[in-house]
């Protein structure tokens, strides 16, 4: 009964913890992107730290298969579900190639990070080479981007991709009323949210050790999946609202965080070996699926329900192939 009870805990916990951060950064004033990745950040919470406290009792496995098969969990259920109950996400190819730049990058390197076992710190700082200017970009008001000293083409580029992304956020992630305890209800959803997810993390491996199943399998389907929920949950509810932008950003921002703080800065503490073999299947999925949602994306200018049936397919049979080995 352990780990349904703590996977209950944590996905409460996980919801109090984004409306209370949502809240909070509404008083703050922070730009919509912004707040967009720190909502993702928080809905993350769950995967995170159960990939934390999986690597730090080292079981690296299960612990780099909770973050990059939440990635492969992401896509199929926030942009790949998302289309279908939708029946088409639309999308501005500027914001598709603004996020997926991004994206891409950070797919590319953690698969390279895996296969060659290229040193945690070095795969790090590869990483934020795009993410650092991709979050500053996002902080930036899209009319204030070329005081950042970038070619006047670029920063126009820029600041139209932000409006345009900036326009959908807007009304798909809006602050709710002040309250006198978010900050309190936002730290004690926080330390709920780590506790359940070590309970959920210990009681899945004792589970599906006594099932005779891999730490593969716990980790890549089965923790991946439970953990990415509120992710999906307020993904679709978005497509369904037809924001599509601010899916797309919630999926690239989601997986992006990922693996920065799930996996490579854990990394640098206790290293990344078990990654190889299954790890690398699992990362080349990730990236596989990465490219396959950005690409059609690209192409028709969003996704309609068959492309969102093409990801979907892809994560079943990533599934398949990680049960069957």
């Amino acid at each position: 009964m352990a780990f349904p009870v703590a996977a209950a805990a944590a996905l409460g916990a996980s919801f109090l913890l984004v409306t209370r951060l949502e809240r909070l950064a509404g008083r703050w004033h922070l730009s919509e992107a912004i707040l967009g990745l720190v909502v993702a950040l928080a809905a993350d919470s769950p995967e995170i730290s159960s990939a934390v406290t999986a690597s730090i009792r080292g079981q690296t496995t299960i612990g780099a298969g909770v973050v990059l098969g939440s990635n492969v969990f992401n896509l199929a259920a926030l942009l790949g579900l998302g289309a279908i109950v939708a029946g088409r996400i639309v999308l501005h190819r500027k914001v598709v190639v603004l996020e997926g730049t991004t994206a891409l990058w950070v797919a590319g390197m953690t698969l390279i990070v895996v296969s060659t076992g290229m040193g945690a710190g070095a795969g790090l700082g590869l990483v934020l080479v795009v993410v650092v200017p991709y979050v500053i970009v996002s902080a930036v008001p899209a009319a204030r981007l070329d005081h950042l000293g970038l070619p006047s083409r670029l920063a126009t580029w820029l600041g139209r991709a932000v409006a345009e992304e900036e326009q959908e956020l807007s009304p798909a992630i809006q602050a709710r009323e002040k309250g006198s305890f978010d900050l309190s209800i936002a730290a004690a959803s926080l330390v709920v949210v780590v506790g359940a997810s070590a309970v959920m993390e210990r009681s899945a491996e004792s589970l599906g050790h006594h099932l005779g199943l891999s730490n593969l399998i716990i980790g890549g389907v089965v923790l991946a999946a439970v953990t990415s929920l509120p992710n999906a949950v307020g993904a679709v509810f978005l497509a369904a609202r037809g924001r599509g932008p601010a899916v797309l950003s919630e999926a690239m921002n989601s997986n992006m965080l990922n693996v920065v703080v799930g996996l490579l800065v854990p990394a640098l503490f206790v290293g990344l070996a078990g990654t190889s073999g299954g790890g690398l299947l699992v990362a080349a999925f990730y990236g596989g699926l990465t490219a396959l949602s950005l690409g059609l994306a690209f192409a028709g200018r969003g996704l309609s329900r068959r492309g969102g049936l093409a990801i979907v397919l892809g994560y079943l049979i990533f599934v398949t192939i990680v049960v069957a080995r």
